[in-house]
């Protein structure tokens, strides 16, 4: 059938839509050949028959992907006029402006079926009810779906590549930039800001922990600097824990190149969208990790011994000993474990003047009795805890007395300095 045939009285009753789309906001930007091509379909549908007046062009999806992941409101609101039969023609440069999946793409194959609407391109004009026709759209919606599988796959491998040798350029944390000449990772040559994350790393090693790292910056009203692109000035901002805990948890500052470390993954929401999100991988499913790639602030064994120390730092399990040193009058809380089944020791309060003691629902839990494995006072406990401390303290007193004296100096000049 002639492609003037296929166009009929009640087609031409209906209004055309121009479907306009490019994938990303670069490409509206940069390729503005093909936006202005896409436009001109409204010449076409005038060709074909139908007044300048009763040509709709949708536009609202420019910048947004065809791949099916994004909601697109322009092809939403064309498919529902398809649907009510509002449509004689749908006009698209070619099927992947239209779509880049088949989910869609079918879908709207069988709309314009049902309502005889009719589909065109840069190749002519088809109609979804003809099985001839439907044949032909159905495959140039597959190949437009396996080139951006193709595509994708070509443009990964070739990152993938680069990344294994530590050459893909990527975004790199506040104090490294990128060499021009030789492509290299560097150190940011302002001095106030690897001054800053050095402190960081020192302060860690002395406390042990990110929490008190950043207590101890704003105690003493320091900065930190920060870069939100690498185009941009540095901004020096108050510290908070989560800035602090990326540089302590950052390979990079131990001088390793990384690439892989998140996966995405498609599901389902719960109002049935089709959505995408980023999963952070443990470093074993890491696709790139190369140490000594550059100079860093700490090297790769201590950067392995903080994280096993930070994540000691955090709440144990129920029922696990260990943890970080918890709030509260008795000594040994959150540190003590049961001497029987190993479970960590709960404190508990009694008396007017709620002293301390320790016990173990091991039973409570095993047998459901409200037994205890073991309940015992605490203030003997501590009183001998502090004693055989202090005890073994006692011939280096003196010294620990200067090295305490000298430590505090060393804080006062560094934060001075900084």
């Amino acid at each position: 059938m002639s492609e003037a045939a296929k166009i009929t009285a009640d087609h031409l009753r209906r209004r055309a839509f121009v479907y306009v789309r490019q994938s990303s906001a670069a490409q509206v930007e940069r390729n503005r050949e093909s936006t202005e091509r896409q436009y001109r379909l409204v010449d076409r549908a005038v060709e074909l028959g139908w007044s300048r007046q009763e040509v709709h062009v949708v536009d609202e999806d420019l910048g947004v992907s065809g791949a099916g992941l994004a909601e697109r409101s322009g092809f939403a609101y064309m498919t529902a006029q398809v649907a009510l039969g509002h449509v004689g023609i749908v006009l698209g440069l070619e099927v992947s402006r239209l779509a880049r999946n088949n989910a869609e793409w079918y879908r709207l194959l069988d709309m314009c079926g049902v309502t005889d609407t009719l589909i065109g391109d840069a190749d002519g004009t088809y109609h979804p009810g003809l099985f001839n026709d439907r044949l032909v759209l159905g495959l140039k919606g597959t190949m437009s779906e396996a080139e951006l599988h193709v595509l994708r796959a070509r443009l990964e491998g070739g990152i993938r590549n680069k990344a294994a040798r530590g050459e893909l350029r990527r975004g790199l944390p506040v104090g490294y930039l990128w060499a021009e000449h030789d492509g290299e990772v560097r150190r940011q040559p302002d001095e106030a800001v690897t001054g800053a994350i050095r402190t960081i790393f020192e302060r860690f090693a002395e406390m042990g922990s990110a929490r008190q790292v950043w207590l101890w910056f704003r105690s003493q009203g320091l900065r930190f600097p920060q870069q939100p692109g690498p185009l941009e000035e540095i901004r020096w901002v108050v510290p908070t824990y989560t800035k602090i805990h990326q540089v302590l948890t950052n390979p990079v500052y131990a001088g390793a190149y990384v690439y892989g470390k998140t996966r995405h993954e498609r599901y389902v929401d719960e109002n049935g969208h089709l959505r995408q999100r980023a999963r952070r991988l443990p470093r074993s499913q890491w696709a790139v990790l190369i140490p000594d790639h550059h100079e860093g602030f700490i090297d790769w064994d201590t950067f392995e011994a903080n994280q096993a120390r930070i994540a000691s730092n955090t709440r144990p399990r129920r029922h696990e000993p260990g943890g970080a040193v918890r709030e509260g009058a008795a000594l040994l809380q959150g540190l003590a474990s049961c001497g029987r089944c190993g479970r960590a020791l709960r404190v508990y309060y009694s008396g007017r003047n709620a002293a301390p003691g320790y016990h173990c629902a091991g039973n409570t839990i095993v047998n459901g009795r409200g037994e205890h494995c073991l309940r015992v006072g605490g203030r003997q406990i501590d009183d001998a805890v502090a004693s055989a401390f202090l005890a073994t303290l006692a011939p280096a007193g003196l010294e620990a007395s200067l090295r305490v004296a000298e430590q505090l100096e060393v804080d006062r000049d560094l934060a001075l300095e900084q």
